[in-house]
């Protein structure tokens, strides 16, 4: 059975709330330092390269948001770690990158990107009116040992939950304003030409929003080292995929009222403007969509989670499938399908299995939400016209 993902709770300040994250994380953060700095560790020179990526990264969180830095420090000051090594939890993805590319000999390093599926079915074509987030998170077999979900009650803002790697601000997750997001790994030929803001962050900024218009300016507009994919989606029925390059967007809308998203591009435009050189990495991708969307569609209109989950349990072409167990990646290393989230955000319910392909064991955490369904609301799957009723 796999381990089941412990919830941290904080509150408080910017650096309270990171002190209070590093204690009650603290082992899970030091494993997490370990497990990637370990991955070059015996390559010189990349103690110093690390520090100085992370001094590089600096001024962009500050000017991002200087309260991110106050949390990252509180959360070393808990762990009782530097806050370079806070900082390397938040930007793994580009320093990691980053710090390979002067020296020639570290591309046998190389990591296999983030593997995921995302999966977002609107109100009208679920069973009970309510829209369905999910992903899953294909990763390092290690990083079961290293997530948490994280319940951060703020005072200035909607409260947050979030699925997360121990010491990092934000993954998955929603906040209370029904307010939802996940994020698949892309590449193109235009990543890593400038320094721009953690993907973390970005994530971190979407959930912080009471607005969703706020939240996607945050996707849509933020600069970024590299592309990604990023599904940011309202309980009261909205989702867009936004097809990152690091210096452009594009959008991916629903179709039949279902979005479905694996690590390679699909709009037509990003497709005639730059060059996707993921799929070498991550062939699979191609056909892990379709499979998703093929499982979902024939119960439009009646989707549960359930639907969602059987679909992204899928093990066509495993080890190579939707749900993979572990196994070594084209890059050796011991890939694997981490875990499952499943939100229901207007129930304010998050569900996360741990190693799915191994263990279907879900455990539900909980936010108190401030959202409300509209008075109104039309399809298939639409709940009866009741004004202002809040979500339990």
């Amino acid at each position: 059975m796999a381990t089941p993902c412990p919830l941290i709770e904080v509150s408080g300040a910017p650096r309270e709330r990171g002190r209070q994250y590093g204690e009650q994380a603290a082992g899970r953060v030091r494993l997490g330092i370990e497990h990637y700095s370990s991955q070059i560790a015996g390559q010189k020179p990349f103690k110093d390269d690390i520090a100085a990526l992370v001094d590089k990264f600096l001024p962009a969180i500050d000017r991002f948001d200087p309260t991110y830095l106050e949390e990252m420090r509180g959360i070393a000051e808990g762990a009782g770690v530097a806050l370079e090594s806070v900082v390397l939890l938040n930007a793994r993805t580009e320093i990691l990158k980053l710090a390979r590319r002067p020296v020639a000999e570290w591309e046998a390093l190389d990591e296999e990107p983030d593997g995921c599926t995302g999966v977002v079915v609107l109100p009208e074509m679920t069973a009970e009116g309510r829209l369905i987030h999910a992903q899953n998170w294909d990763w390092k077999a290690e990083c079961a040992e290293t997530a948490v979900v994280l319940k951060i009650r703020r005072e200035d803002g909607p409260d947050i939950l979030t699925f997360t790697e121990a010491g990092a601000l934000a993954r998955s997750g929603f906040n209370a304003a029904g307010i939802a997001i996940t994020a698949n790994y892309l590449e193109t030929d235009r990543d890593y030409q400038r320094l721009g803001v953690p993907l973390a962050l970005i994530r971190r900024k979407v959930l912080e929003q009471r607005q969703l218009a706020a939240s996607m300016q945050a996707v849509y507009t933020t600069r970024k080292s590299a592309a990604n994919n990023m599904i940011v989606s309202h309980a009261n029925g909205i989702a867009i995929d936004f097809e990152c390059a690091p210096d452009e967007t594009f959008q991916v809308l629903p179709e039949r009222g279902l979005v479905v998203h694996a690590n390679h591009f699909q709009s037509p435009i990003a497709l005639t403007k730059l060059k996707d050189t993921g799929i070498a990495n991550t062939p699979d991708s191609l056909y892990r969509d379709l499979r998703v969307r093929a499982l979902i569609e024939p119960h439009l209109g009646s989707v549960t989670r359930d639907v969602v989950k059987n679909a992204l349990f899928d093990d066509f072409e495993t080890p190579w499938s939707v749900c993979r167990p572990p196994r070594k990646n084209l890059s050796s290393n011991l890939s694997a399908t981490v875990a499952m989230i499943v939100m229901e955000p207007m129930s304010g319910l998050m569900e996360v299995a741990m190693l799915p392909a191994l263990d279907r064991t879900f455990i539900t955490y909980r936010l108190d939400m401030e959202i409300q369904r509209p008075a109104f609301q039309s399809g298939p799957g639409a709940a009866p016209a009741t004004p202002y009723v809040k979500a339990l």
